[in-house]
């Protein structure tokens, strides 16, 4: 009995503690699998610029895709001669836009500059008038001709020769990514057929028509985006110079203030025609008067109605379907997470992903109403689902 009673509260002691063994070659497994995550982790991050410059160059060779298309298939050329031949007319579009541009951007800056003074001085007039703001004479009577000179011996003094150089390397490098993309794009999409059998191939059979479905509507999301918005682009643009000019702004003022209001106003969605148009507006505004540039913003607000009701369904009905605020949002997604690339490509990823949503996600018919006539009928449909809850 006594022997029995000493033995006990040893097996309660031993029945306390777990065992537990582990294969040394588990533990090295688990160090490996956690040095290959950081050295995953590392090269991801070390390598994260090239990523962005393929990811941005197979977004490009979607956009050509359906315009290289076009050319083999009705037309019987080679993909690459077809791929090269876009790249000739964009080459020459960019080398015409520069030649345009240069001058004029160099005149705008100039009449800015001349007249920035007396601009400042009748917003000052304006604001006393009307609101009674003074401002001080300092703005609005100082020699800003001669500040600005004062200005540039203080930047080159201070460093302008350093500045200089960081510019250059900047541009440099820039020029470099460039050119890595445009290679890029040309391989994608050279080689897009063997690319995407390369791709099928590593997908099981079954699993093979999702892949390609999802690869050819990436194909027509993103090139219906890039030519319709061009489309919308250059329809806006074109009609911003003519109002201008015919307000009486200098052609060569008209052109790069179109382009650019076209540009903003075509590539963000919901407020871009508001935000592209507001430059055209204040330098209407300083040269011309008020008359004209109420001139240039009712031709903006009546734009804007054409487009949304006519213009952007016409043209995007057989390409790029998405909802105004599906867009709005996805931009401001896509500019969080990667800046202005991020919310350029941000409305193409959009549509892609709700086409997914649409063809892959099962949907059910709704059976419920809500829509009714009068509150006559909501009351007596909370009084039908109330009597049943009751029975």
């Amino acid at each position: 009995m006594d022997k029995s009673d000493s033995s006990q509260p040893d097996t309660d002691k031993q029945s306390r503690f777990i065992t537990i063994r582990v294969d040394p070659a588990s533990i090295w497994k688990i160090i490996g699998a956690i040095l290959i995550t950081m050295l995953s982790l590392w090269v991801i991050g070390e390598a994260s610029h090239l990523l962005v410059i393929v990811a941005l160059s197979f977004f490009f060779s979607l956009a050509l895709q359906p315009a290289v298309l076009r050319l083999t298939t009705k037309y019987g050329w080679r993909r690459g001669s077809a791929v090269g031949v876009i790249y000739l007319i964009g080459f020459l579009g960019v080398v015409l836009m520069l030649v345009v541009l240069i001058p004029a951007i160099v005149q705008l800056a100039q009449t800015i500059g001349s007249h920035a003074s007396e601009w400042v001085a009748n917003v000052a007039s304006w604001l006393d008038r009307n609101f009674g703001v003074t401002v001080s004479d300092s703005i609005t009577g100082g020699d800003w001709s001669s500040e600005i000179d004062d200005r540039i011996i203080e930047w080159a003094q201070g460093g302008g020769i350093g500045s200089i150089l960081g510019v250059a390397t900047t541009g440099l490098g820039l020029i470099f990514d460039i050119a890595t993309i445009a290679m890029f794009t040309f391989y994608f999409t050279a080689d897009a057929e063997r690319l995407q059998r390369t791709v099928l191939s590593l997908v099981k059979p079954e699993n093979q028509y999702r892949v390609g479905w999802t690869w050819n509507q990436a194909v027509i999301q993103t090139g219906g985006y890039f030519y319709s918005r061009m489309l919308l682009m250059l329809i806006n643009g074109f009609g911003f110079f003519i109002t201008m000019v015919i307000v009486g702004v200098p052609v060569a003022i008209s052109i790069p203030l179109a382009l650019i209001a076209g540009f903003i106003a075509a590539f963000i969605p919901a407020i871009g025609t508001y935000l592209g148009s507001a430059i055209p507006i204040a330098v209407t505004l300083g040269l011309q008067g008020l008359v004209p540039a109420a001139v240039v913003l009712a031709y903006a607000l009546v734009y804007q109605q054409i487009e949304n009701y006519w213009l952007s369904p016409k043209i995007s009905s057989k390409t790029m379907t998405l909802n105004g605020a599906v867009a709005f949002g996805g931009a401001l997604a896509g500019g969080a997470i990667a800046g202005p690339l991020g919310a350029f490509v941000a409305l193409p990823v959009a549509a892609l992903i709700t086409s997914l949503v649409s063809n892959f996600v099962t949907h059910y018919e709704v059976e419920y109403d809500f829509s009714f006539d009068s509150a006559k009928d909501v009351a007596a449909t909370h009084e039908s689902a109330t009597r049943s809850d009751d029975g």
